[in-house]
């Protein structure tokens, strides 16, 4: 059997290899970009889809083929959010290559061109846009270099367009293949000229499509549920129906009888049966008898929960609660006058991704060989050496492809690939692929935190909040530091701009449940409660609700959200009249550094939410890829509205009752609204776009429901997916 290559060790870097470094390596010229910054370290390249050669004089960005295609190296993690367009599109522009011939491959986690390979927090447009750039800047430096001392001419008489060298001047022209030699011999500058946004060709228009359409609808990606290796096994683990449940004792006699199962073994998680195959690891773990201990697990049923949540909220519990968003003196003084005071509750909600968890590891004594669609591959690494009881270089990470996770697959604890490590570790030299259910998946946890959140609001003369009280109660999702996520969408929020003081708390109780990130985080729940508020404000005041977010936001100089709030309600001619039975709702709320606006257009059937119609308005500084960006928010509105309608994963005496998709509903195809997509116009940095879709759509539409019937929402999701089937009624009724 084949072990994998440990890392080459003994290469030592010199400032001649850094300059000599972008020769001609398994013919293709590696260009990047030089490492003059902290953010900007000289790593080594990715070559041939696995092992890392050395490094190179740029960085590891960038290949150009012999045959003048240009290959970017994409480090995030591809899982259905489409990254390779706008990673390569920055390449690209920059380089002047023809968008036709670029084409993206995968980075390992073993490619080292930065301390850390991650993929959050709607981060990797925004990670990556200088580093990108300046690859591109730099490798079409050294072409034009190249040309320039080919046909002794000055370089700023060169042009590149779509691959072509140019010199109009003598009517003399080459490619980028015509050219390679000569450019591989050049000397990278050490601070390649950018373009300017005015300048961009490629940046920005509708030319930005995805590259990996063709190969995701032909089955030719492989997923870490497609990947085979010679004499491997399929494991599944047993563990407590109970959060914070331990394994007491088990009886794998019947287990061991099914045929094809090979082992059965206990694992700090639960009990794990390994098989020749998946159907096999099934039926075993099936036949296993399991005594849980309870003495440590949670066995309270939501219900109780939520009053737990509430008494902490007003006071009456004995958890000592945390600042946040304090402002001016005096700020915990009783209020007086015109208070109005909201509640609202929200559940734990699961990820639910298409493909369950699921993870390939070998362990041959002190090397490890893993494939999964981690997107905290370097964490993961880490947790996979501390399994293994080796060290993390001696862990190989491919990261390959995932189908969807939403947060789920970048749990810090690295949960599932630490449990596939395991047992390859008791297995040895045998490759393990692990697979969750379904029901695995969705009763494992790591949910978006259940949250309550109590606001008193005393009213000024002006009709406007004179000061603001929040108490919010939320499990944190680390375990050291503040509980900052929880409060994310409240904490300095422009609708405190009237206010004198604002008295924020957060409450972090801790309990055997566990939580995890959950697509856009706390914006996920603390935009409804900011949004419905200040709805329910300017109803309370006969104001407008554009008008009256309009004065708040001039009061705290909120530029960013006027312009949003402008856009939008003219693509929606704000305050025409819509049919009988119809109304508008508006929401808009900031995530990871993108402001996004939506309008919903709701009616009530039999009290049910029928959405048609959500027009959103985003800015997120420049548009990298516009068509991804309205990619990307159909889906946050799609996911988003699916929770508001639908999620709750909820305890029945400590047991998750929504175990797969029939108790757990999701959107239906009849239900999705048509949703238009405007993209503010900005030179701005870009900014994330996977999550800012999400937050605004629950409360655009509870604000719709509003101004039906004048009841606000006070709890999510707005239907019970158990009562209610969600097959018969169309969105566009």
């Amino acid at each position: 059997m084949n072990k994998p290559q440990a890392p080459n060790r003994g290469f030592r870097m010199t400032r001649r290899r850094m300059i000599l470094g972008g020769s001609l390596i398994g013919g293709a010229l590696i260009v990047g970009y030089t490492a003059t910054h902290p953010m900007q370290v000289a790593g080594a390249i990715l070559q041939g889809g696995g092992s890392d050669p050395g490094p190179s004089a740029f960085g590891p960005f960038v290949r150009i083929g012999s045959d003048g295609w240009v290959i970017v190296v994409n480090k995030q993690q591809e899982m259905g959010q489409g990254i390779h367009s706008g990673i390569a599109a920055m390449v690209a522009e920059e380089l002047d290559a023809d968008w036709d011939r670029v084409r993206v491959i995968e980075a390992r986690n073993n490619f080292r061109a930065y301390g850390l390979q991650m993929t959050a927090g709607s981060n990797a447009i925004a990670s990556n846009w200088d580093a990108m750039r300046n690859a591109g800047a730099a490798a079409r430096a050294m072409f034009v270099a190249a040309a320039a001392h080919r046909w002794n001419v000055s370089s700023q008489s060169i042009e590149v367009r779509d691959g072509v060298v140019s010199h109009p001047g003598s009517n003399r022209s080459a490619t980028f293949a015509d050219l390679l030699e000569d450019a591989s011999r050049q000397t990278p500058p050490q601070s390649p000229t950018l373009k300017q946004p005015e300048d961009y060709r490629l940046i920005g228009t509708d030319r930005v499509h995805r590259k990996d359409s063709l190969a995701k609808s032909t089955g030719a990606v492989i997923y870490t549920q497609d990947i085979q290796r010679p004499d491997m096994l399929v494991a599944m683990v047993a563990h407590s129906p109970r959060f914070g449940g331990t394994l007491a004792r088990f009886d794998a006699s019947d287990a061991l009888k099914v045929k094809d199962v090979v082992d059965v073994f206990a694992i700090e998680t639960g009990v794990a049966v390994v098989a020749k195959t998946t159907f096999a690891a099934r039926r075993g773990r099936d036949a296993l008898r399991i005594e849980w201990n309870d003495g440590e697990a949670e066995m309270r049923s939501t219900p109780e929960l939520i009053e737990y949540y509430h008494q902490i909220a007003a006071g009456r519990g004995d958890l000592e609660p945390s600042d946040f968003g304090t402002k001016g003196e005096n700020p915990g003084a009783p209020f007086d006058g015109d208070v109005v005071e909201f509640a609202f509750d929200f559940p734990y909600l699961a990820h639910a991704p298409m493909e369950t968890l699921d993870c390939v590891a070998q362990v041959d004594g002190w090397n490890v060989s893993i494939s999964s669609g981690a997107h905290l591959a370097t964490l993961d690494q880490v947790m996979a050496a501390i399994a293994a009881r080796t060290i993390p270089g001696k862990v190989d990470l491919e990261v390959v492809p995932a189908g969807g996770s939403f947060g789920r697959r970048g749990i810090m604890s690295s949960d599932y690939l630490v449990e596939c490590v395991r047992i390859a570790k008791r297995i040895q030299g045998r490759p393990i692929k692990l697979i969750w259910s379904r029901e695995d998946e969705m009763m494992s946890g790591y949910y978006r935190p259940m949250s309550h959140h109590r606001v008193w609001v005393q009213m000024g003369a002006d009709a406007f909040p004179a000061r603001w009280r929040v108490h919010s109660v939320c499990q944190a999702l680390t375990p050291i530091g503040p509980n900052f996520q929880a409060t994310e969408g409240i904490t300095n929020s422009p609708y405190f701009s009237t206010a004198s003081t604002v008295d924020g708390k957060i409450f972090s109780p801790s309990f055997p449940v566990v939580v995890g990130f959950w697509r856009s985080v706390g914006a996920s729940h603390t935009a409804f409660v900011m949004e419905h508020i200040i709805d329910q404000l300017a109803r309370r005041a006969d104001r407008d609700p554009a008008a009256y977010r309009r004065t708040l936001y001039e009061r705290a100089g909120d530029t960013r959200r006027i312009g949003v709030l402008d856009e939008l309600c003219h693509k929606v001619d704000w305050g025409s009249p819509l049919q009988p039975g119809w109304a508008r709702g508006l929401a808009i709320a900031e995530a990871f550094g993108t402001v996004v606006g939506q309008v919903a257009e709701v009616r009530l059937v039999d009290g049910r939410p029928i959405v048609r119609r959500v027009v959103a308005v985003v800015d997120c500084g420049i548009a990298v890829a516009p068509d991804q960006i309205a990619a990307q928010m159909e889906g946050g509105i799609g996911f988003g509205l699916s929770a508001a309608l639908y999620g709750a994963m909820t305890l029945k005496d400590g047991i998750v009752q929504e175990t797969n998709f029939d108790s757990h509903p999701v959107l239906r195809m009849n239900e999705m609204p048509a949703v238009e997509t405007h993209i503010i116009k900005s030179t701005s940095r870009p900014t994330g776009m996977g999550e800012p879709g999400v937050p605004p759509i629950a409360p655009a539409v509870a604000n719709a429901m509003l101004a039906l019937t004048g009841s606000p929402t006070k709890s999510l999701p707005f239907l019970s997916g158990n009562a209610l089937s969600n097959s018969d009624v169309s969105s566009q009724s």
